[in-house]
């Protein structure tokens, strides 16, 4: 399982950063404004909402490798179809479509990751989301390498081939049965729905949005904000995607337990990042994003396998909750961020971006005291 788990989070990267490697291809052939590109990006994070909400409960109660294999081969299904002729309908319609194959196969990955290390969950799954940096290293080279001498739309079909061979894979492994629904002891009972998921949800949506809209928006803030090279807008993406690989891997290093003290700090640190670099003009923008990425990386694992560890009798329908709700932010933050640029000017758009670093640590603050709260309560 963990080697098709790190293949599968690889995917992921190469799905979630296609969009804003592409995007000044995308933006040519389809004539796409800030707001159009925003639009693109809100697709296929209403994929991914329906995609991890959906899967979730059913990883609770149905077989796992059909699951498994039907929800990987949904974005092969359509990769294959990106070109120049391509319009704008069809293309909403095709980036949601692969959120929703992903964001499925995701929750599903995530699932098995929990409920395979239970408490000690946080630091496997801080290893694991290094697959999801490595795809999004990966991505944006691999754009770059193919403009060289290719049309743009082989790197969709490259992706596509690659979703297809993790699909094969998945038909080759055993999965473990989903567990009977045994009606948990008192001290046990924690109902997903309280009020007590909200500061997970709170910090995926503010993460997911966070991340999305400075990866979608890289290349206009690098060329129309900046007045940088395209190219440069490129770089940022993969130097994000570097930043969030070695959050991960330092998260993964650390002794002990890993708990909202690290999501104090992540947000904490990336508000600095963004606000330092508003602050000298943002010329080096890879150094920028490094930095956004280095303290972002342990932030999404970390809230994940918390909000497991907090509700270990629903682990699928948890994590499906909190990164399906969380994967709003992916809808609304870059929409919002696509028309406050197109108003004031994407640089200072970009800076406004901080303020969902401060939510970071707001959440992580909320889920430290929580924890505290419930380990008094329930313990003897």
């Amino acid at each position: 399982m963990i080697p098709l788990a790190f293949c599968g989070f690889l995917c992921l990267g190469l799905v979630l950063t296609m969009l804003g490697a592409n995007q000044d291809y995308l933006a040519t052939d389809l004539e796409l404004d800030l707001v159009r590109t925003a639009w693109l990006a809100s697709a296929l994070a209403l994929g991914l909402l329906v995609g991890t909400l959906g899967a979730g409960p059913l990883y609770d109660r149905l077989p796992r490798k059909p699951l498994f294999v039907a929800s990987i081969l949904m974005p092969a299904s359509v990769l294959f179809g990106f070109g120049s002729d391509l319009g704008f309908r069809e293309a909403l319609f095709r980036f949601a479509w692969i959120g929703l194959g992903a964001g499925a196969y995701d929750t599903l990955f995530i699932a098995a990751i929990a409920e395979r290390f239970g408490a000690r969950s946080a630091k496997p799954m801080s290893l694991l989301h290094t697959g999801t940096a490595t795809g999004a290293i990966i991505g944006p080279l691999l754009v770059a390498a193919i403009a060289t001498r290719w049309h743009w739309a082989l790197s969709f079909q490259l992706i596509g081939i690659v979703h297809i061979a993790l699909a094969a894979a998945a038909m080759w492994l055993r999965f473990p049965a989903p567990p009977p629904r045994a009606r948990p002891a008192k001290a046990e009972r924690h109902s997903a729905l309280s009020l007590a998921i909200a500061p997970f949800v709170i910090v995926a949506f503010a993460y997911l949005g966070l991340e999305t809209a400075m990866s979608v928006f890289a290349i206009p803030f690098a060329s129309d904000g900046l007045g940088l090279e395209v190219i440069r807008g490129r770089a940022a993406i993969s130097s994000m995607w570097f930043g969030l690989l070695a959050g991960r891997l330092g998260a993964f290093a650390l002794r002990g337990n890993l708990d909202g003290r690290v999501l104090i700090a992540a947000g904490i640190f990336c508000c600095a990042a963004i606000s330092i670099g508003a602050a000298t003009g943002m010329r080096q923008i890879e150094l920028l994003y490094f930095c956004v990425g280095l303290s972002l990386g342990p932030v999404f694992p970390v809230t994940i396998a918390l909000a497991g560890q907090r509700f270990p009798n629903a682990l699928g329908s948890v994590v499906s909750l909190a990164v399906g709700v969380g994967s709003i932010g992916c809808f609304a933050v870059p929409w919002l961020t696509g028309a406050l640029g197109d108003q004031i000017g994407i640089a200072a758009a970009v800076r406004w971006l901080a303020g969902w670093a401060i939510i970071v640590a707001l959440g992580g603050f909320a889920i430290l005291r929580g924890r505290a709260r419930a380990h008094a309560e329930w313990t003897p």
